[in-house]
């Protein structure tokens, strides 16, 4: 059964999963704004080339890196753009990309679960992989919905391949690995004590280098009273499915406020008129017109702040600001699962009182299961 496992490839893992949606390294933010509220993805790959050009050489094009909504939203944060965040919107995508090229990484669909897992431990976030080309006339179809600098591939197509994948594959042979899954996440040493948190009463502004922070590392903000007791978080996962006037929020709102301006259910009137209020103190008009955003994208009934996608996807994926913890002594298997199953990277570990022990990470959980893959090997 070990020998099995371990003879399983990239493209094993990659069944099933739906192209990416390109965006050309030519493209505005406001291109990739649209792109990803288009798409069923939180993120769309950006590439070297143009795929909707005729001249373009399939063989020099390469994925550079990926956008998410929480990037634009960090992006209209930053002091130089509050006074206007649409011309920010008009800046090129290429402002938005990591400077770590190994955050995106090409992959052979022949590439071992060894070599996906050691280049997810070296910082990888998404590798791309690329699969079997689908009908043209589909891709045609597709290509119609897209904005300007936006388009699938014609020729080659590529899916993502992330931890989640991985860890959700390891989960369906968890057995294989006995009795290291029934351990608790203490015994195994893999609760980080080293994680991002603000103050309830904090601006939430002042959160602003923590939520990049934590969307380079896939963990989240925990948000906690003054005696380090979890009230909840600002997690890149939460905010990936709202729109870009959170930024508002953010600008304006304390870390508890935001909490409930980004809860799912949408913000409270008294919320938002209180981020309406705080910014014409301040006199950021143009953070005024993001409050307003309501174009094609926004599904029957959202509010500002509620995210614009169609309204299956906001059924799938939104998720509350309140954390999702667990105990030292919870095992690894209870955690994978709860992780899983709110589609995050990562579990707040707490006391029985509620405060912060730390965080459990699916990069933790990956390197628990490589260690136990090499004594396979061995």
């Amino acid at each position: 059964m070990e020998i099995g496992l371990l003879s399983y490839d990239v493209a094993d893992l990659c069944i099933g999963k739906p192209p990416l949606r390109v965006l050309s390294a030519a493209a505005s933010i406001a291109d990739a704004l649209t792109a990803i509220k288009l798409s069923d993805d939180n993120a769309v790959s950006v590439w070297s080339c143009d795929h909707s050009s005729s001249k373009i050489n399939h063989l020099n094009c390469l994925c550079v890196g990926k956008i998410c909504m929480v990037d634009i939203i960090c992006y209209l944060c930053k002091e130089e753009n509050l006074t206007s965040p649409g011309a920010a919107l008009r800046s090129p995508v290429t402002v938005l990309m990591s400077k770590d090229p190994g955050i995106v990484r090409h992959v052979d669909p022949s590439s071992s679960l060894l070599e996906v897992i050691d280049l997810m431990l070296e910082g990888a976030q998404n590798l791309v992989v690329p699969i079997k080309s689908r009908n043209r006339r589909k891709q045609l179809s597709r290509s119609s919905t897209l904005p300007p600098n936006v388009t699938n591939q014609s020729i080659q197509q590529f899916c993502w391949l992330t931890q989640e994948d991985v860890i959700r594959f390891f989960l369906s042979s968890v057995g294989l690995f006995s009795p290291i899954p029934s351990r608790s996440v203490e015994s195994l040493g893999i609760i980080k004590a080293d994680f991002p948190s603000i103050n309830y009463h904090s601006p939430a502004i002042s959160a602003l280098g923590l939520i990049k922070r934590s969307l380079v590392d896939q963990t989240s903000v925990a948000v906690t009273d003054n005696r380090g007791t979890l009230i909840g978080e600002i997690s890149p996962s939460t905010l990936d499915t709202c729109d870009e006037s959170v930024a508002a929020a953010i600008t304006t709102l304390s870390a508890g406020d935001l909490m409930a301006y980004i809860d799912c259910g949408g913000p409270p009137e008294e919320i938002v008129k209180k981020v309406e209020e705080e910014l014409k103190r301040k006199k950021l008009e143009g953070m005024m017109e993001l409050l307003s955003v309501d174009d094609d994208f926004s599904s029957p009934g959202s509010k500002p702040g509620t995210y614009g996608r169609s309204s299956s996807y906001s059924v799938r994926m939104v998720r509350r600001a309140e954390a999702i913890v667990c105990y030292p002594w919870s095992s690894l298997v209870a955690v994978m699962v709860q992780a899983l199953a709110h589609r995050v990277n990562y579990v707040w570990v707490i006391k029985d009182d509620s405060t912060v022990v730390g965080i459990v990470t699916f990069t933790e959980m990956l390197q628990v299961f490589r260690e136990n893959l090499e004594s396979m090997i061995v």
